[in-house]
């Protein structure tokens, strides 16, 4: 379908995803079954039986297994010649650099929590890569109203509201534009609360907010499509 030519170009792009929950883990597959071979995924977490519901990886038979094991493990069955790089680790101010993002092509965040998404966009933005975020998932039922398209134009999205207040409460701001995968329904009377800081909270572990697998996996699957449509034209 996309020929020799392409399929050379998407194996030689390294991509870094930070969070491989409900829609991490969905993209990750989605890119190493699409063609690509250099896959880094970062999760601190360990598989949980709440993850079940929307979770790759999470099965009754990987409950209590670190997240990032887990999921390579069944990357590897996919395409044993793949180079699967698994950190069970935090992505935050304080361990940016441990994670070199300027060896990758591609940025794939999809982090819960709102301080370390901050922290990475901001980071990722002063790069030469290419970042792709997810915002948020949860608390979605319709299919149809997820969308693309560049950060500062999303409208009805309460995490992409609350990154605008992050960023104008730092004093900063990304580097270069960047696309987004985002949903405008809000459930009535489950939105987001209008002021959101640091104490736990929507975008803030620990956290309660249903979410569905259809809608966090399409919010993956679309991740993906973003890095494929760009390695087979770049």
């Amino acid at each position: 379908m996309l020929g020799n030519e392409a399929m050379e170009r998407i194996a030689q792009k390294r991509v870094i995803i930070f969070g491989v929950g409900g829609v991490g883990s969905w993209c990750a597959e989605s890119l190493v079954r699409s063609g690509i071979r250099q896959l880094t995924i970062v999760d601190s977490d360990r598989v949980c039986v709440t993850n079940i519901n929307r979770q790759l990886m999470a099965t009754t038979k990987t409950v209590g297994q670190v997240k990032v094991e887990a999921l390579r493990e069944r990357l590897l069955t996919i395409n044993p010649q793949a180079e699967i790089t698994a950190l069970q680790q935090v992505f935050s101010e304080e361990t940016a650099e441990e994670f070199h993002l300027e060896e990758y092509a591609y940025i794939i965040d999809a982090i819960d929590s709102l301080k370390d998404k901050a922290a990475l966009i901001l980071l990722a933005c002063r790069t030469k890569a290419k970042l792709f975020s997810s915002m948020g998932a949860a608390l979605k039922l319709d299919p149809t109203r997820i969308k693309v398209t560049e950060f500062w134009k999303v409208e009805g999205d309460p995490l992409a509201r609350a990154l605008r207040k992050k960023f104008k409460h730092y004093g900063q701001f990304p580097e270069k534009k960047f696309q987004v995968v985002y949903s405008d329904e809000l459930l009535e009377n489950k939105g987001c609360p209008p002021d959101i800081d640091e104490t736990p909270s929507l975008f803030n572990k620990p956290q309660t907010n249903g979410s569905l697998a259809h809608i966090t996996a399409i919010f993956g699957f679309m991740l993906a499509g973003l890095v494929i449509q760009d390695a087979i034209t770049a």
